[in-house]
């Protein structure tokens, strides 16, 4: 016994000296160094014949190579184009061959408008010749090859065109496009925002027809916001619709490349809907357009006949709460049905119509959801999809018979699986990573054993070995209430359970989207690896409303946004509070933009419990924010006063005690400044102490390197001092 004693006793002591020579991490390695550089696989695509694969690579000279690699062994075969054939000099961002690999699209000079929008310069390229024609002389959004090859759609200052690739000449589809009034071939800014959409039409399969939006934003009211640069301030204005007011007037249009002419399809309804999804199905002539009411609890899938201009009503679903919309939606070739997702029983899962003999089955089924259709084989009758059936903390890869058998796993180990399919569905890659790994990008053979390493960052992780960081751990626990929440904690690397710590609780908290999640973290994973090593545990809990866990738990907060979300996090706190190795009395809590929210109400209504709280970029009343996300889960504020203002930070400011940090971004398009504006002007006529730090010009991410060092330095030494 005596001897095991100074055994271990020997071991501590070496595990501690172990501890102390490990190098201790600063804000200047996560953001100025790049001490923690993340490298990632180079963007690809697979090439028709099914076996190789292309990538651009430039060279230092500043020339670049379209490369041809096989795919099993990732040796180069050949340069399929080199920019020293081309007739002019272009720096490409981006490419794309046509189907017969004959030609190049290429994009260069790219601006960013919106979050998934943005223009640039494009150029069609013979790839034998090197030939090169510039679609417009002015930057275009949304360049897209026909599927033949031979023709090509854009938009520019909000009209449609398109033109032969053969002649260049010119056709305007529409010529009424005008900024803040009129939009053709493009989305507005709430769609784009709140359906993740951007490109505002679509070929069909033979060429022949493009489907597009036509938007008419004269009755949306103008949102306007200065940017400081120069003598005088520029002012910016868009097209915004605040909860409760007035939308674009949406309409789908069809234009027949044969005769030149355009019709709009009849939706069954007048413009106080959402058309959020079209998509022509395995019939060239035939466009599917997915509809939903303005109360977004009524969906509709109509198609639309191209030569008919016959609108018919195929699949509906209501809801008692919400439908969400993705783009889980394929069109089996050479039959009469598609694949869908729907909530409807409970778990978002997999359903195969057949509109031919309107009949449905479900394909999938279970306690989890799928979260994304990947791909389809049709000769072999599977579906790719990924779900979060082993945990809401970790999305994985799977494949299913069209009839729901034969399900069978496909990716391989634990963490997050983040899954890009190729053409043709032979080959695709997973970018796998856990809360304390980073990614790792494998190029995997479909139903296969065989894989590829293309990149395993095992450089970035040898380095974060020689850190001295603390162990993540995942668990869950029951509420006073009754909710079971997930959670991850991490804590100090020498953690030591007899004494007191203080706790800084991070938050998201909004509807359908997890934090507590077994993946990398990247930037917020190292500052709070920094903080731990300062003495703090970190602590982070999924409350209801967030995703993974069925419809009923995400649902939950419907009309009533903020409410069990305030309630979970407060008594998730008090959870914590009560452990033998926390500081009750030391208990914050961060976030941004929703989780801003959350961090807001907390500070106001939960005064009693949180110390601290730290807002960035914060909704502080639901009143200013888009229609289609805010009626989706409190309907309009004059159908539902109480869940707007009962949830709403601003209006409890009263209740702040302890120390409140605002930080927001002059420049955000999104949550506007306009809410830290009127919260700050509520806390100044309730008396109330608090902090700020505004970012000029700034957007919602407030991303550039050197705001990024500023907000977290800020957001460090606040943290440092009140908690």
């Amino acid at each position: 016994m005596k001897n095991l004693c100074i055994y271990v006793a020997i071991f501590m002591a070496f595990s501690g000296l172990q501890a102390q020579t490990k190098r201790e991490i600063t804000l200047d390695d996560i953001f100025k160094k790049n001490t923690f550089r993340m490298q990632f696989a180079p963007a690809f695509n697979v090439m028709k014949d099914g076996i190789s694969y292309s990538v651009l690579e430039n060279d230092k000279s500043g020339s670049w190579n379209i490369n041809r690699y096989d795919l099993q062994t990732g040796k180069l075969i050949h340069a399929i184009f080199q920019s020293e054939k081309m007739t002019e000099k272009i720096a490409p961002e981006s490419y794309e061959f046509s189907a017969d690999e004959s030609q190049l699209l290429i994009t260069t000079a790219g601006e960013q408008i919106y979050r998934h929008s943005s223009k640039s310069l494009a150029y069609v390229i013979e790839v034998a010749t090197g030939k090169t024609t510039a679609i417009s002389s002015e930057k275009v959004m949304y360049p897209t090859l026909s599927p033949d090859g031979k023709k090509i759609a854009w938009v520019r200052d909000n009209n449609l065109y398109m033109a032969q690739i053969s002649d260049g000449k010119e056709i305007a589809i529409t010529t009424d496009g005008k900024h803040n009034e009129i939009i053709n071939g493009a989305v507005d800014w709430v769609y784009e925002e709140e359906f993740s959409m951007s490109r505002g039409f679509e070929w069909n399969s033979e060429s022949k027809f493009i489907a597009f939006y036509r938007f008419d934003e004269h009755a949306v009211k103008e949102f306007s916001m200065s940017l400081y640069s120069g003598l005088y301030p520029a002012v910016e204005s868009w097209k915004y619709p605040k909860a409760g007011e007035d939308n674009s007037k949406v309409d789908v249009l069809i234009y027949n490349l044969e005769t030149s002419k355009t019709i709009t399809c009849n939706t069954f309804s007048d413009h106080d809907q959402y058309l959020p999804r079209i998509k022509w199905t395995q019939i060239p002539e035939l466009l599917s357009i997915q509809k939903l009411n303005r109360t977004q609890n009524q969906w509709e899938m109509l198609f639309y006949h191209a030569l008919r201009g016959k609108p018919e009503l195929i699949l509906a679903d209501s809801a008692k709460t919400y439908i969400d919309i993705s783009d889980n939606l394929f069109f089996i070739q050479n039959t009469k049905q598609f694949l869908y997702t729907s909530e409807k029983n409970g778990y978002n899962h997999i359903y195969c119509f057949d509109f031919g003999k309107m009949t449905e089955k479900q394909v999938t089924t279970g306690n989890f959801d799928v979260n994304t259709i990947q791909g389809v084989d049709e000769k072999k009758e599977k579906i790719y999809y990924t779900s979060s059936e082993v945990s809401a903390t970790e999305d994985h890869f799977y494949e299913i018979k069209f009839n729901g058998k034969n399900k069978r796993e496909l990716s391989k180990g634990s963490g997050n699986h983040r899954i890009t399919m190729g053409n043709g569905n032979l080959y695709y890659t997973d970018m796998v990573s856990s809360i304390s790994a980073p990614y790792q990008f494998y190029l995997c053979k479909t139903g296969d054993k065989w894989q590829r390493a293309l990149e395993t960052n095992h450089i970035a992780d040898s380095v974060m070995h020689e850190y001295n960081f603390g162990t993540t751990e995942f668990g869950n626990f029951t509420t006073d209430s009754g909710a079971n929440l997930n959670y991850y904690m991490m804590k100090p690397a020498n953690f030591d359970a007899s004494k007191k710590y203080p706790v800084l609780m991070f938050v998201y908290g909004g509807p359908g989207v997890n934090m507590v999640r077994n993946s990398f973290g990247g930037r917020n994973y190292f500052w709070h690896q920094y903080l731990a090593q300062k003495g703090y545990i970190i602590f982070c809990v999924d409350n209801r409303g967030t995703g993974g866990r069925g419809r009923d738990f995400k649902h939950s907060t419907y009309l009533q946004l903020g409410k069990l979300e305030l309630q979970d996090q407060t008594l998730a706190a008090k959870w914590i509070g009560k452990q033998p190795w926390v500081d009750a009395s030391r208990i914050g809590i961060w976030g941004w933009s929703f989780g801003g929210y959350m961090s807001s109400l907390c500070i106001t209504k939960s005064a009693d419990v949180f110390k601290t709280a730290i807002a960035v970029a914060p909704v502080t009343n639901w009143r200013y924010y888009d229609n289609i996300y805010t009626e989706r889960f409190l309907r309009k504020p004059q159908d539902n006063p109480q869940g707007y203002d009962n949830n709403s930070p601003i209006n409890f400011v009263s209740g702040i005690k302890g120390n409140y940090l605002l930080i927001h971004g002059t420049g955000d398009d999104n949550v506007h400044f306009q809410n830290s504006v009127e919260m700050v002007n509520a806390m100044i006529k309730a008396g109330v102490k608090f902090d700020s730090e505004y970012y000029p010009n700034r957007n919602h991410g407030i991303g550039d390197r050197a705001a990024q060092y500023h907000l977290y330095r800020r957001m460090t030494e606040y943290i440092l001092d009140n908690l």
